[in-house]
């Protein structure tokens, strides 16, 4: 079950190259619920913004894809009018997906230690501690990121083997406390986390759905980790502004 759902959500996404009506077979289009807010509801939705950026020539690549019970969530790079890169995921009844989020940014790096937003590992592992790296990371982003506790940052993070994705900083625990704390060091950008909405994990992949705000904008937080012996050890993201609610194509919410 677990490969034919990756399986489909790929057919899905590259979907938005061909415009095939037919890739959004796996969406339910009676309970399918949309929480991009620019995307109107439903499987008829999703063809019609497929076929609508299909026409713009776009590439799609899948750089990870993972599972969790019912929710399958990927890792993604797009070049349309400019490069994106994004995270997306879905939420399975059966052999039909009912329920999307995403979070997607434009293009940055790579950063000053010479990663780019997708490079690294891609398969996952250590299957049996998918829990406890969830709990692992739960912890982090109501401790950490929420909270401000940046003395327990050593808790957390592999000082020795911590690589960054993020476009604005470095490898190393020094470059993430500074990130968290100086906004000069973030490019003057000023991070707020105010709440973790999910957390999808398969292995030792972790994914974070989170809300806050970025410079006072109103603003979602994906964040991707990879654990190794209770340590986190790897990095991506991607932010995104939450339009007002009078811009928004169907109610459902960001999150």
């Amino acid at each position: 079950m677990t490969s034919v759902r990756k399986n489909q959500i790929r057919t899905l996404l590259r979907g938005i190259e061909t415009g095939d009506a037919a890739s959004v077979a796996v969406v339910n289009p009676d309970k399918y619920i949309q929480h991009n807010p620019q995307t109107h509801e439903g499987g008829e939705g999703l063809a019609a913004l497929f076929k609508r950026l299909s026409k713009s020539n776009p590439r799609v690549n899948i750089v990870r894809i993972f599972s969790d019970g019912d929710y399958v969530f990927a890792h993604t790079e797009y070049e349309f009018s400019s490069s994106r890169v994004g995270f997306e995921v879905f939420r399975f009844e059966g052999d039909q997906t009912v329920e999307h989020w995403d979070n997607i940014q434009s293009r940055k790096g790579p950063n000053p230690s010479g990663h780019t937003m997708v490079d690294g590992p891609t398969e996952a592992t250590d299957l049996g501690r998918t829990e406890s790296n969830r709990e692992l990371v739960r912890s982090f982003i109501d401790e950490v990121l929420i909270s401000g506790q940046l003395n327990k940052l050593v808790h957390y993070i592999d000082d020795e083997f911590y690589t960054e994705h993020n476009p604005r900083s470095g490898d190393g625990l020094s470059a993430l406390r500074l990130a968290l704390s100086n906004p000069t060091y973030n490019d003057g950008s000023t991070i707020q986390y105010e709440r973790g909405h999910r957390f999808l994990a398969e292995g030792n992949f972790v994914l974070s759905v989170s809300e806050g705000f970025l410079n006072g904008v109103h603003s979602s937080f994906y964040d991707l980790f990879r654990v190794a012996d209770d340590k986190v050890v790897e990095h991506w993201d991607t932010t995104e502004a939450i339009p007002p609610q009078t811009e928004w194509k169907n109610d459902n919410g960001k999150f």
